[in-house]
């Protein structure tokens, strides 16, 4: 008879051991992640804590509000459309906050010993653990009460918010999961930037459909969009409480089926994703292939060169454009930047004409790409000593500060020309038209010459490894200085065509109007000009001071 000694005895499965004591491990590490990010600063930790307290007594109200419509006719509409809102979103939030939250990144635990099966099963339930689920789960809570009628209704209520609240979070990790790797190069988080413009774009699209509900059979609407959006996962889980209050119990078992469903094959797609990530090599460890990208020779005319006047952009201001013009094509903080100016600039005047508003609403595009003009120097970062050693006299100076005014115009110019016509002509007011593109090229040159001033005398960092360019630590101050500052003054430049306008129409001469758009072609260019001339000094002076702002982010 043998007795198995410690040599002999057979070793633990370390898999199983691992699957047990993962997920408290995980549990903690989510814990310290959000503890270690609150305790790098008091000004987070306040940021956060606020946050946090306003998404709280939203959800609270929001919870509140559906379950006051219980026994209401449209409750169900409602808990249906709150359920595919709260999908959407927890299905399209890691795409644009990616790098808000660490621990989505599962790339980061490719090195430790882990299977991604106990994987799944540990980030799932650390996932349960934040703000996000705490909101969800409060707002479900009350969608299901206010459908919820009876002992079966209240007992199937509690199962469904639970496998709402699973499979809004596994779809977000199994998003995350299977565009890590684009998420995390420098493409997709190119991509992720325009996160602003989404939210702006979707704030207007709210309320536009805030606008739609108030109007007549508005609720009607939702009645009838809910009849489709009831089988859009992860709504039938909600749905089901309904059906099991109306006594349709087998629609109610089949919305359950339909649910448990589509969360398996959520929690495959994760796993699979999963699989890949740890397993398959990234782009740093695959050998790449040869540069086959011919590279083209330097002696062609710049661009703006070619398509602008040559006594506007001769000699260095072609050169200072074709320097912005790549700037704009290569650097995500300033894409990022133009193309929510761009968006929102169109975004605006199109309400106007769905709401059937004022054309004058077409002044936010003007406005909104002027604004551009400020802190014209706060992205190059420390890399502004190369621009500022060539800048030896005024006249270098000023053709600087041109360079990157025509730069702005080149965009700007034609885009408020084409928005404003397309506003006035769908509004119907073309006579309208030329004393509002009048006022809107008057403010456009209003806030570049005022723009450029402020760029020299109130610069400021903006933060490299940002990928949204917001401002360095500190510098709050001067961005709302700039912001509100610029507006008014640029507004109190253009008062003198403003009052020739309100003239016009308040005595009756509506027959004069259209000479407003020459004048405020003129005035614009002249308030242009005249503010990057008077400027021009100004830079060639505070050119240690400019470097030694912007050279903090």
């Amino acid at each position: 008879m043998t007795t198995a000694g410690p040599l002999t005895a057979p070793p633990p499965d370390p898999v199983q051991g691992r699957a047990a004591s993962v997920i408290p491990t995980f549990v903690r590490l989510k814990v310290a992640v959000m503890r270690n990010g609150l305790s790098r600063s008091t000004g987070r930790a306040v940021s956060w804590s606020i946050g946090v307290a306003f998404a709280m007594l939203y959800a609270l109200g929001q919870g509140a509000g559906m379950i006051v419509l219980r026994g209401n006719d449209y409750a169900s509409a409602a808990a249906i459309t709150v359920a595919v809102v709260l999908g959407l979103g927890w299905a399209v939030m890691p795409l644009f906050f990616f790098g808000g939250d660490d621990t989505l990144d599962p790339t980061r635990l490719a090195m430790l010993p882990l299977r991604p099966r106990p994987l799944v099963v540990a980030l799932l339930v650390s996932s349960l653990v934040g703000v996000g689920p705490l909101f969800t789960l409060l707002v479900s809570a009350g969608a299901v009460v206010a459908v919820a009628h009876g002992g079966a209704a209240a007992v199937v209520a509690v199962f469904s918010v639970a496998l709402f609240l699973l499979t809004c979070v596994t779809l977000s990790r199994a998003v995350a999961a299977a565009n890590t790797r684009l998420l995390t190069s420098r493409k997709g988080r190119d991509l992720a930037l325009l996160s602003g413009l989404f939210v702006a774009v979707g704030a207007q699209l709210v309320n536009l459909g805030l606008s739609s509900l108030t109007s007549d059979r508005g609720l009607h609407r939702v009645t009838s969009v809910s009849s489709v959006l009831r089988w859009i996962p992860p709504a039938p889980a909600v749905d089901a409480v309904w059906s099991t209050s109306r006594g349709a119990y087998g629609l109610a078992a089949a919305q359950l089926a339909l649910s448990v469903a589509v969360l398996a094959l959520i929690l495959r797609w994760w796993y699979h994703s999963l699989f890949r990530l740890m397993l398959s090599p990234d782009s740093s460890t695959i050998q790449t292939a040869p540069d086959r990208v011919e590279r083209k020779g330097g002696t062609g005319r710049p661009l703006a060169a070619r398509i602008l006047p040559k006594w506007l952009v001769a000699g260095r201001t072609a050169t200072v454009m074709e320097r912005q013009f790549r700037y704009v094509g290569r650097d995500p903080r300033l894409r990022a930047s133009w193309a929510t100016g761009l968006a929102v600039g169109l975004l605006l005047p199109l309400v106007a004409v769905v709401q059937h508003g004022s054309v004058y609403q077409c002044l936010w595009a003007a406005g909104l790409l002027g604004m551009q003009m400020y802190n014209q120097f706060g992205m190059d970062n420390s890399a502004f000593w190369t621009i500022s050693a060539t800048i030896a006299t005024r006249r270098d100076a000023e053709l600087e500060l041109r360079g990157r005014a025509l730069t702005l115009a080149t965009v700007a110019v034609p885009y408020v020309a084409v928005v404003t016509t397309a506003t006035a002509l769908l509004l119907g007011r073309t006579s309208a038209l030329a004393e509002t593109l009048g006022l809107a090229l008057a403010f456009l040159g209003a806030l570049i010459g005022t723009g450029g001033y402020a760029s020299v005398r109130f610069p400021y960092a903006v933060q490299g490894d940002s990928p949204f360019g917001n401002a360095a630590p500190g510098n709050s101050g001067l961005v709302m200085f700039n912001v509100f500052g610029g507006t008014l003054a640029g507004t109190a430049l253009c008062l003198p065509v403003l009052g020739l306008t309100v003239a016009l129409h308040l005595t009756g001469h509506h027959a004069l109007l259209w000479i407003v758009l020459p004048i405020g072609v003129v005035y614009g260019f002249t308030l242009a000009a005249a503010g990057l001339r008077f400027t021009a000094p100004r830079l060639l002076a505070r050119l240690p001071e400019i470097l030694t702002a912007v050279a903090k982010g």
